[in-house]
């Protein structure tokens, strides 16, 4: 690959944290320092080694970083994060309903459903969009082929992705990625109206020092990845909105992470505060409705709606687009139902 293709790798590698270990403390579990917890955990680790860990922020309790001398507390959730993923995730075929947009001897489209990793991972080693890949591939008389990302989306995110099946292929796709020249939109419902109907967001990406598993911004350029978000209001429901969102660059979390930090939180994303009800009444009814709309839609409310690319063999544009998803659509309806009749009354 040439050095373009490497340095994408490892700005992957670099931003994605992946889960190595799990503990679920006891519920009679004495005040105990965490090193010293991990260390009759965790084959061939010594303390030195716990300490550096959560010296790096990679040792989270329920979800925060935590230094070495963290008490751990009965319930508590521990992880273990890291850049690199486990070892022994390789690809076997498993049977994955998929919804296929597009195929040749080149590429792969599909339009993946909310709730399936992309990737395996430590807790998923099985299940997975590439194994259900391998699977499609081996039906069809290809058991050589490797199915290779070219970007990805997260679990609880639906929509287009395009997967490449040869490294030359790979590469060619990476390069547009890299260039910026793939056209990817996407559409979200949102906490709160907004003043104007467009707008963009500028703003360096960093994992949360506090938070490993999230990522947040960092206006001032400093420290971070460079990530430009554009954003079209579609609709105005009132006490959300729904938007479109139009990606200058790829980084991990960066709607979810741009959208929060304008004070836009997409609706139900639990890692960046949608799952609260932030904006609206105080009334019991409403409170109600909320979780109703939570209870149609239990994921962050983003779809991956359109990708546009050129085809990196024939050189011919390609452009696919996606319906959004049943609960994506159902939870849109009800708060259009909202706007229209119940806050017209209440205003």
């Amino acid at each position: 690959m040439d050095n373009y293709d490497n340095d994408i790798e490892l700005q992957e590698s670099e931003a994605e944290m992946f889960e190595h270990f799990r503990f679920d403390v006891d519920k009679g579990q004495s005040a105990l320092r965490i090193d010293k917890y991990l260390m009759g955990r965790l084959e061939n680790a010594t303390r030195n080694k716990i300490q550096q860990a959560a010296q790096a922020g990679n040792i989270l309790v329920n979800n925060v970083a935590v230094k070495s001398n963290y008490k751990v507390k009965p319930k508590d959730i521990i992880t273990i994060v890291l850049s690199e993923p486990p070892r022994d995730t390789s690809i076997y075929a498993e049977e994955i309903p998929l919804h296929i947009l597009y195929e040749d001897d080149d590429l792969i489209v599909v339009d993946k459903q909310a709730g399936l990793v992309v990737h395996p991972g430590h807790g998923n080693y099985s299940g997975t969009l590439l194994h259900g890949l391998k699977y499609h591939f081996q039906q069809h008389g290809n058991d050589s082929i490797e199915p290779l990302l070219a970007h990805r989306i997260d679990k609880d995110t639906s929509g287009v992705l395009v997967i490449a099946k040869d490294e030359n292929i790979l590469a060619k796709l990476a390069k547009q990625f890299f260039d910026h020249s793939i056209e990817r939109k996407y559409q979200a419902l949102v906490w709160g109206n907004f003043e104007e109907d467009n707008g963009t967001i500028d703003g360096n990406l960093a994992r949360n020092p506090k938070n490993r598993l999230q990522m947040t911004v960092f206006p001032e350029g400093e420290i971070g990845k460079h990530a430009v978000t554009h954003y079209r209001l579609l609709e105005r429901f009132g006490y959300v909105s729904l938007i479109e969102c139009q990606l200058e660059t790829g980084r991990t979390h960066q709607i979810r992470a741009h959208m929060k930090y304008i004070g836009h939180p997409i609706f139900n994303d639990a890692r960046y505060g949608g799952d609260q009800i932030l904006k609206g009444t105080t009334f019991t009814k409403y409170k109600q409705y909320v979780q109703n709309c939570f209870t149609i839609i239990p994921r962050q409310a983003l779809h991956a709606k359109s990708l546009k690319f050129i085809h990196p063999r024939t050189g011919k544009s390609l452009f696919f687009e996606t319906s959004l998803p049943d609960d994506f659509s159902a939870v849109i309806e009800k708060w259009r139902n909202y706007s229209q009749h119940v806050l017209q009354d209440e205003n």
